[in-house]
């Protein structure tokens, strides 16, 4: 497989206080790469300097093989993400919200039945976003951050707040995405048993540090108790483990 993002050596320092802490990470390109972490850990910061929405202190993110502080531009329409909870105009429908965020995006081109179809929001275009439940909204704002056709999608706790059946839709939304359409998708996360469902790789963050980067496929042939076994190893310091 291809390497589409390499993150080396990245340094943040926020009030001279180093925040992420020579991070190194590795996403094969059409893989889903689960970024763990507890509150606070930095897996927010790291996804706001990949997306291009924080400027790194030092280090490196490659893109494509391409530097993202010398091809910004570029590489930004290549990545669509979602830091935070997405925000819509409730009283606008989920295909007006879409035209106004390519208009103010100039994604002219954007074929928004189709980016709604993906997502499993085919025939829902003339709702209201107010009449939508919370999963619909997350996968609104899925289409929102991939109507430009990215390679990359960043998603950070998509999942929160869900009921079961929505976890599962979106489980489900995000194996298609990588397996269907070649997406490339960094999910971060603190909730372990749906990140060991749909991960090929997980990279753990601890206090702005990666601890450990690992095939999910190694994880549990060392561990068959599962991920959840495997992280608090590892955050309490294990030596043993793969």
């Amino acid at each position: 497989m291809n390497t589409i993002i390499k993150v080396q050596d990245l340094v943040k320092v926020f009030d001279n206080q180093e925040v992420i802490k020579h991070c190194n990470i590795n996403v094969e390109k059409g893989s889903i790469y689960g970024f763990l972490g507890a509150n606070g850990a930095g897996k927010t910061t790291v996804l706001k300097l990949i997306a291009g929405l924080l400027k790194p202190t030092t280090g490196n993110i490659m893109i494509s093989d391409m530097n993202i502080s010398e091809n910004r531009n570029n590489i930004l329409r290549k990545i669509g993400c979602i830091i935070e909870t997405p925000i819509f105009y409730e009283h606008l429908s989920a295909e007006e919200n879409l035209k106004i965020h390519n208009a103010y995006m100039n994604f002219c081109d954007a074929d928004i039945n189709a980016v709604l179809q993906k997502v499993g929001l085919e025939n829902t275009g003339k709702i209201q976003v107010c009449k939508f439940s919370l999963g619909m909204k997350q996968r609104l704002g899925i289409a929102r951050a991939m109507i430009h056709n990215p390679d990359i999608l960043l998603l950070d706790e998509p999942i929160n707040g869900l009921d079961p059946m929505g976890i599962k839709q979106m489980r489900d939304l995000f194996r298609t995405l990588a397996k269907e359409y070649d997406m490339t998708l960094i999910i971060s996360s603190h909730i372990l048993s749906e990140i060991e469902y749909i991960a090929d790789t997980i990279g753990i963050i601890s206090n702005g540090s990666i601890l450990k980067e690992i095939p999910m496929s190694a994880v549990k042939q060392e561990f068959p108790n599962g991920l959840e076994e495997y992280f608090f190893e590892i955050m309490n310091g294990g030596n043993n483990c793969v």
